[in-house]
């Protein structure tokens, strides 16, 4: 380690310490958040204009620098999927009627699919009104090898016709769902999690006794699994430090500006969309100014992480503690918005690629019948995309292959992409949880002092007991 790489974690360090010594000083998390986004565009924007990109002393930097992120990253992925089990198995479990839970599924994925059509209408309206077509992008070395990679992958999306994902969706081997070993683990958990809470209320039904036990088991696993849930989410501010310096500081000022339609035009995009749950918020009575202001350290760790996956762990705990939703709600919608109907990964940015790329194959991109095949193509496709960064990739494999539009061009945006991608993750986010918080509204489950009040900064006594209330039947929030 060279005394440049050391000089700069030394600036790294101290920024660490400064968050930590104002959270000390009653500062909330959410504060330090927003805090930490500013001071790793600062620090990122400090390393590129001190010694230019791909600098050896940015490697060497970013390399340490990653290694916080990383870890943070890492545990929250760790607790996806023991959060995801032990909340859909305790949300099940104490359902007073099996058929609410037919209900809560049928609301968030109804939101999700519906979502994401409109995204999906949008991103072709979007492409068109900005002109943008693939045969003005320029193709290198890069985007030449992007592009045979996608088609390579032709076949395996092929294979995922709605058929086969339904399918996939139920566990062959729940051990491997556990370990994540699919890109539909998380649903193949809701499924088994699900199923063996229909076994416990059978059992409560049939062997009271044994049904009580069970039930026990099951609520001391879940209050252990939060708390560890919340030990983890104490860490976001150092997290998001770390991977947004990592981003800034390893942009290509360059391939932005040459790429600079299709940023804008997808964050145009990406703005529209919010703006549409913003109006499914206000449509159902909710006021999504304070929607906004409770989810957006959610959004800010979607963004920098780049992982709809990871975020599960903040989305539920936001949804529960912050807005009100009902715990079985807010499970499903974190759980299900992280693996079908992503507003911007499975709507937005396909549907992008393939009114840019419809020209070159001579189709319309203004008929009627293609925008119809696009929609219905993206939301459909949207079933089982992966919640992870690279998802969107694979949805627009499966859009362009099944529309027959040239996959490998998709390629050209390889450089953007890594941008392009932090937004879509929050507006996948966002999506999940509009999902919930009106689910919940619909069904008279949302718990309205809550939603409605003003976060006061926690206490060092409120992190240690403020976690999501058990999985089941809300539970009113404490007075703040």
């Amino acid at each position: 380690m060279n005394l440049l790489v050391l000089a700069n974690l030394s600036v790294f360090v101290l920024s660490l310490g400064f968050l930590y010594q104002r959270r000390k000083g009653g500062a909330s998390i959410a504060s330090n958040v927003l805090l930490s986004v500013l001071l790793g565009v600062i620090l990122g924007a400090l390393l590129q204009t001190a010694y230019g990109l791909g600098h050896a002393a940015i490697a060497g930097t970013l390399t340490w620098v990653g290694v916080v992120g990383g870890i943070y990253v890492r545990l929250l992925q760790m607790v996806v999927v023991p959060l995801v089990f032990v909340s859909i198995l305790g949300a099940v479990a104490k359902l007073h009627d099996a058929k609410a839970l037919g209900s809560i599924s049928a609301g968030v994925v109804g939101m999700l699919l519906l979502t994401t059509a409109i995204s999906a209408g949008i991103g072709v309206g979007i492409t068109n009104l900005f002109g943008l077509r693939a045969e003005n992008l320029v193709q290198g070395a890069r985007e030449l090898e992007r592009g045979t990679y996608m088609e390579a992958k032709v076949g395996e999306a092929a294979k995922l016709d709605l058929p086969s994902l339904l399918q996939q969706m139920v566990p062959m081997n729940v051990f491997a769902d556990l370990s994540g070993t699919r890109s539909t683990s998380v649903m193949g958990v809701v499924v088994f999690a699900a199923m063996l809470g229909f076994a416990a209320l059978a059992l409560k039904r049939d062997k009271p006794e044994v049904g009580e036990r069970v039930q026990i088991g099951i609520d001391t696993l879940n209050q252990l699994i939060l708390r560890l849930v919340r030990m983890v989410l104490r860490l976001t501010p150092y997290g998001v430090l770390a991977l947004m310096t990592r981003v800034v500081a390893s942009s290509n000022v360059n391939d932005i500006y040459n790429l600079g339609g299709f940023v804008v035009a997808s964050y145009v995009g990406l703005t529209i969309i919010l703006l549409l749950h913003a109006a499914i918020l206000t449509g159902t009575g909710l006021n999504p100014v304070t929607f906004y202001k409770k989810v957006l350290p959610v959004l800010t760790f979607a963004f920098t992480s780049r992982s709809s996956a990871a975020a599960i762990p903040l989305s539920v705990e936001t949804q529960v503690a912050r807005l009100g939703v009902a715990p079985a709600v807010a499970n499903f919608a974190a759980s299900f918005g992280a693996t079908l109907g992503q507003n911007a990964c499975a709507g937005l940015y396909p549907a992008m690629l393939a009114v840019m790329i419809a020209p070159g194959a001579g189709v319309d991109p203004t008929s009627m019948s293609f925008i119809a095949s696009v929609i219905g193509v993206a939301t459909l496709g949207s079933v089982g995309i992966a919640g992870v960064g690279g998802g969107a990739t694979f949805a627009a494999i499966v859009v362009l292959s099944a529309l027959n539009l040239p996959v490998a061009l998709a390629g050209l945006l390889i450089s953007i992409e890594p941008l392009i991608d932090m937004g879509r993750t929050a507006v996948n986010v966002s999506g999940s949880m509009t999902a919930g918080t009106v689910t919940s509204k619909l069904l008279g489950q949302l718990d309205f002092a809550t939603f409605a009040a003003h976060d006061a900064p926690p206490t060092e006594a409120d992190d240690a007991d403020e976690v999501a209330a058990p999985a089941g039947e809300p539970e009113p929030a404490p007075a703040r």
